[in-house]
Order: C-alpha cells, then sequence, then structure tokens
C-alpha cells in the first residue's frame, strides 16, 4: 500500500533527551505539533507531557542538576538568533533569559549547583563571540561578560568546583583550540590548552572527574582520523586512551562524578559504541561494560542520570525512525523510552539501504572538467554512497534521486529520512554520496576539495553517476540531483558542468555564487566558511569562476530553488539570482519562497508544500 506526502511527513521523531536532577523524569524534543517542542515522561513509553506549546522549533532542553527546571532554546522564524528560556517544571512557567532578540546565544551549560548558567552570544560584536555567565534567576542584560572573544567561542563545561570554564575556538571545522577560563581571577583570561601548528581538531572535551586533564577527540600528531586523547593540564601532554583504528573516535560523554563515559566510533557512517568507567588513579585506563543493543546502527546525544547508573540516548537508521531509549550501564540493557509514531505507516514497509564504494575519476591524471584548475586525480579515489533501492525496481526502468549532503564537512549516514522513505515508496531509487571533502573518512579525505580543489567533488558526482548508468536497475535518462545548503551549490555546480547527466534538479537553500554569498553570509560565519571555499581577498576570481551563476549558460535541466526568506547563513539572494539567470536561458524553472523559514524547513506546513512541490516536480520531468 502506498501512502502520501503528508503521511510520511507526519512521522515523528524523539531525540535531545535529558534526565531531570531526579533520575525519574526525562525530557526530550518531540515535533508531534509540527514543530520540535520540549516533552516529558516519567517512565517508558508512558503518554509524555508536553510543555511548550509554540510555532517556532526548540533546538535543545537541558535540566537543571539541582532543580525541576530546565533551559530550553529557540529562534524565531529559523533565523537562528536563539533565546535562551527557563521553564519551571512544576508550574509551567517560562521565562526569557535573554531577551536580546538579534544576538544568538550558544547553550554553555549549568554550573553543579544549578545557581548559574554559561553562554556564548555574539550580542556586542556581531562576528565574534563571548563567554558570559548568568545567575538563573537574571534575565536580559544582567548576565555578567567574563571574556571578549576574537572569533568563533563556545564553551565545553564547567569545571568540577565552578570555578573554571573549558572554552573552544574553532578556525574552521578541521582547525581548533582549548582555553581554560579561570572565572575567580580578578581579571578572567584564557590560557591557551592547545598551542600547535597547521591545522588539528581537538574537539567533545570533557573534564576529568579530579579536574586535572580533560579528555577530547583530537588528530594531534600524525593522525589522520580522530582519536580519544586525555590532556593533563599541567603538563601539556597529551596521552592516548583509545586510537580511531582507521575510523573517527567521534565523541564523549563523561560523567565527571564516577567517571563512566560512553564514546562513539563512526566506522562507514554506521555508529560503535563502547561504554566503560575510567580508572581513578590513571586516567588513561577503563574498564568497558558490555555494549548496549539498540536498533538502526545510528546512535548518539548522551544523558547520564545523575547516579550515572543509566544513561539516554537517542536512536535511528533506515528503517528505524528516532525514538530515545534507556541504557542499563552495567547489563548494556536498553530500554525504548519514547513512542515516536510512525503516522500508521508499518515498519517493515521502509527499505533499507546498501552501503556501495564508487571509483572515481582518472582520465590522464585529470578531472572530467573544464572549470577550475585541473588537479591530479587519485587513481583508486573511493567514494562511498548510501543506495536504496524500491522494491519493485524494474531492469532499466528505475529513476533516481541523488541527494548530497550539505556541509561540505558533513556526512550522510543511514539513518530515518521519512522524505527518502516516500520516494522510494513512490518507486524512486535514492543514492547518497558522501564525496570528497566529506567528513567521517579523516583528515586527508576532508581536505580533497579545498578551496582550488573545489570542482574535483563534483566531478565525484559525475562518477557516480556513470556507477548508476551502469546498474542494471536504473534508467539512466531519469536521473535528478538534489540537495540543501552546500548540496544545493554541488546540484548547481553537477547542472552546469555535466549538463547532459541530468533529468532535474533540486537547489534548497544553496549557494548560487561563492563571492556573493560570502559577502551576504552572516558576519559571525565569514571567516569559518572563508577556511574552506577560499577568501574574498586571495581567491575571488577563482570563486567566480566555479560560480553556478556564471556558468549558467551551460545548464539544460529543469531545475526547481526553494529558500527560506530568513536564511541567515545562505541570503535568499542565491536563489534568486539562480532562478533569474536560469529563466533567462530558457531553462524551465520553479522558485519558492518561504516567508517564515530560515536555513531549511522546520514548520510542517512549509514541508508539506515544499514536498508536494517537489515530488510534482520530479514526477513531470524525471518519472
Amino acid at each position: 500500500m502506498s501512502y502520501e506526502i503528508d503521511r510520511y511527513l507526519n512521522i515523528r521523531s524523539a531525540y535531545g533527551a535529558s534526565f531531570g536532577p531526579d533520575g525519574e523524569r526525562l525530557s526530550f524534543l518531540m515535533d508531534t505539533t509540527g514543530t520540535a517542542q520540549v516533552w516529558t515522561l516519567e517512565a517508558p513509553r508512558v503518554w509524555p507531557e508536553q510543555r511548550t506549546f509554540d510555532d517556532e522549533r526548540v533546538t535543545f532542553a537541558s535540566w537543571s542538576p539541582e532543580r525541576p527546571e530546565l533551559i530550553f532554546g529557540m529562534d524565531e522564524g529559523g533565523n537562528e538568533r536563539a533565546q535562551l528560556f527557563r521553564l519551571d517544571a512544576e508550574t509551567g512557567v517560562i521565562k526569557n533569559l535573554t531577551a536580546m532578540p538579534d544576538a544568538k546565544h550558544r547553550w554553555g551549560g549549568w554550573s553543579h549547583d544549578g545557581e548559574r548558567f554559561a553562554f556564548a552570544s555574539n550580542r556586542r560584536d556581531e562576528s565574534v563571540f563571548d563567554i558570559y555567565v548568568q545567575e538563573r534567576e537574571e534575565s536580559g542584560n544582567e548576565a555578567t561578560l567574563v571574556c571578549e572573544g576574537d572569533g568563533w567561542l563556545s564553551l565545553s563545561g564547567w569545571g568540577p568546583d565552578d570555578s573554571r570554564l573549558l572554552v573552544s575556538q574553532a578556525y574552521s571545522n578541521f582547525d581548533q583550540d582549548l582555553y581554560v577560563l579561570d572565572l575567580e581571577a580578578d581579571e578572567p583570561e584564557l590560557e591557551h590548552l592547545t598551542p600547535h601548528e597547521g591545522d588539528v581538531r581537538y574537539g567533545s572535551a570533557s573534564w576529568a572527574p579530579d579536574g586535572e586533564g580533560v579528555y577530547l577527540v583530537t588528530d594531534e600528531g600524525d593522525s589522520d582520523t580522530l582519536y580519544l586523547a586525555y590532556l593533563d593540564l599541567e603538563s601539556g601532554e597529551f596521552d592516548t586512551v583509545v586510537e580511531g583504528d582507521g575510523w573517527n573516535v567521534d565523541g564523549i560523554a563523561l560523567d565527571e562524578e564516577t567517571g563512566r563515559f560512553v564514546y562513539s566510533r563512526n566506522v562507514e557512517g554506521y555508529t560503535e559504541l563502547t561504554v566503560g568507567e575510567f580508572d581513578a588513579d590513571d586516567p588513561t585506563a577503563f574498564e568497558t561494560f558490555p555494549e548496549p543493543d539498540l536498533p538502526g546502527g545510528i546512535s548518539g546525544g548522551v544523558s547520564f542520570d545523575p547516579d550515572a547508573e543509566r544513561f539516554a540516548l537517542s536512536t535511528t537508521g533506515d528503517t528505524v525512525n528516532t525514538n530515545v531509549f534507556v541504557v542499563d550501564i552495567e547489563s548494556g540493557e536498553a530500554e525504548r523510552w519514547t513512542d515516536a509514531p510512525t503516522a500508521g505507516i508499518p515498519h517493515e514497509s521502509f527499505d533499507e539501504s546498501e552501503l556501495v564504494h564508487v571509483e572515481s575519476f582518472d582520465v590522464d591524471g585529470q578531472r572530467p572538467s573544464a572549470r577550475g584548475t585541473p588537479e591530479e586525480s587519485h587513481a583508486g579515489l573511493e567514494v562511498p554512497a548510501f543506495f536504496t533501492l524500491p522494491n519493485d525496481a524494474e531492469d532499466g526502468a528505475t529513476p533516481v534521486i541523488v541527494d548530497i549532503h550539505g556541509g561540505p564537512e558533513s556526512q550522510r549516514r543511514p539513518s530515518f529520512s521519512s522524505v527518502k522513505q516516500y520516494f522510494v515508496d513512490r518507486g524512486y531509487a535514492y543514492f547518497e554520496p558522501n564525496v570528497r571533502g566529506s567528513a567521517g573518512y579523516g583528515a586527508d579525505y576532508a581536505a580533497l576539495d579545498d578551496v582550488e580543489k573545489r570542482m574535483d567533488s563534483v566531478a565525484d558526482i559525475n562518477a557516480c553517476v556513470e556507477w548508476l548508468h551502469d546498474h542494471p536497475a536504473v534508467d539512466p535518462d531519469r536521473i535528478a540531483a538534489k540537495g540543501g545548503s552546500y548540496g544545493g551549490f554541488m546540484v548547481l555546480a553537477a547542472l552546469t558542468e555535466y549538463p547532459d547527466r541530468w533529468a532535474a534538479g533540486i537547489d534548497v537553500v544553496g549557494i548560487a555564487n561563492f563571492v556573493t554569498f560570502l559577502e551576504n553570509t552572516g558576519d559571525w560565519r565569514r571567516e569559518l566558511r572563508e577556511a574552506e571555499y577560499g577568501s574574498l581577498a586571495e581567491d575571488r576570481e577563482f570563486l567566480e569562476e566555479i560560480s553556478p551563476t556564471n556558468n549558467i549558460e551551460q545548464i539544460e535541466a529543469p531545475l526547481f530553488v526553494l529558500h527560506g526568506e530568513n536564511d541567515p547563513r545562505v541570503p535568499v539572494g542565491e536563489a534568486e539570482q539562480i532562478a533569474e539567470k536560469a529563466e533567462q536561458q530558457g531553462v524551465p524553472v520553479r522558485k519558492l519562497i518561504f516567508e517564515d523559514e530560515g536555513h531549511g524547513f522546520s514548520k510542517l506546513e512549509n514541508r508539506l508544500e515544499a514536498y508536494s512541490e517537489i515530488a510534482d516536480f520530479l514526477d513531470e520531468h524525471a518519472r
């Protein structure tokens, strides 16, 4: 039996779990109302209680460690200028703690006594983030500015005695630094923990229980992938705790009272969890507990209960919509707590993807493209991808949607997608590549698309299409490209670089011209994006050369452009200019702009409209 798009978009997700201070109550986010709101429950799979009732999405919720109250974040119309709110779980009263709607506020955690919380914000200067500490009863401009930043600062938590904060500074997605901020100093200053040369990642930092060191994931040294390390604060020395073994250790969640932890390894896009407890006398030694048996293959978002006897996390997979499970640490037994519904669609009707590898280009040592500076090909380089075929796929007759992730320092993983399941149910195959530049496969792989190598990743898409041409089930004349954000650029570049490959293209909040994008993106993120794409000062000519708007005469396939009016990352002008220029070339163009959305579509009514029109567009041009 087939279902309409509204049924699939009403499949719910429950995630973002946080244990309350008594350990008996769990909060989580769920999109039952069409946008993510805060819910709580007190036992597995009982009827949950909705706690927030706004039309705007809630982005996180965190319980106080001492009181029946939690802080949550919410922006307006997708503008990403999140404000922080405190919810009294007993009375239901909500208080706006920040009340500065022109600024972004990024959560930094509760102090252990629950009297204060910390956050990073660009309220002083839109282009930089400062560190603030605020009493739980204060609001608005009463927060104390404890450290002025000079870039992208964020927080990794309070020290065990609440006298220090662990601070991270990002220069790019592959280069960060860690600092300690002593709040009891007369003039708090950042103490640099990780001086280094070149690009080094220092992420997922957590205080050790005794406060004398920090656990983190890093590629310090000659490692291509992230490993788990311990940094001794007195000596500044790193000790390896767990090797990556060719794959990234994605992060660690640590209970500071007991030393119990959960770390995850990303193996070909799937999650491998390790649960353990550190030795109190040796910070690099630990014992492990049984691995929890969780459905789906993708898990994350760990929250320990107050005694660290259990932890909550969300889990998902191709055929498993996202739900919250609670795991007993010592036994490894996992129990599902939330019951996010599938809108009456049977689980057994969902389709599983297959992990495939596509050998990319190798044509006389150069990519098969006229744009940009030719680079040496990486003969034998394989592009990982997830490929989903409909059950009734007929030889040579199956249309394909090539769905390209954003980032580019991101990764498509086999998590649940109601949109993918809808299109597979309608007879489309779904192909999700992780082209060079994607995260999850090491720093070297991620750097293969930097700046002048940008178009090599587009050539990877062409290699994937060639692979699809050779697949017996695929109709080579009915392949469509779809992508969002940077993935939208990839769609536009694929349509202009390899115009005869495509039956249609769908650009969602995508970059059409790197120069106008960098000129108009939020001040707070321009420097980070220039580190990946190239700078306006030094690379403007190259950025102009590879921009789809400047190669629009090559486009042949019908194009659908969708965007949010309030997008702070990729301004809506990117959609306006590509649609106008393509139309001038005689290309069939549809354009859909949502006035109350930002970088993506969070509201159910907008998602229904967007994907209904996408389905109509694909049925017209690719089916």
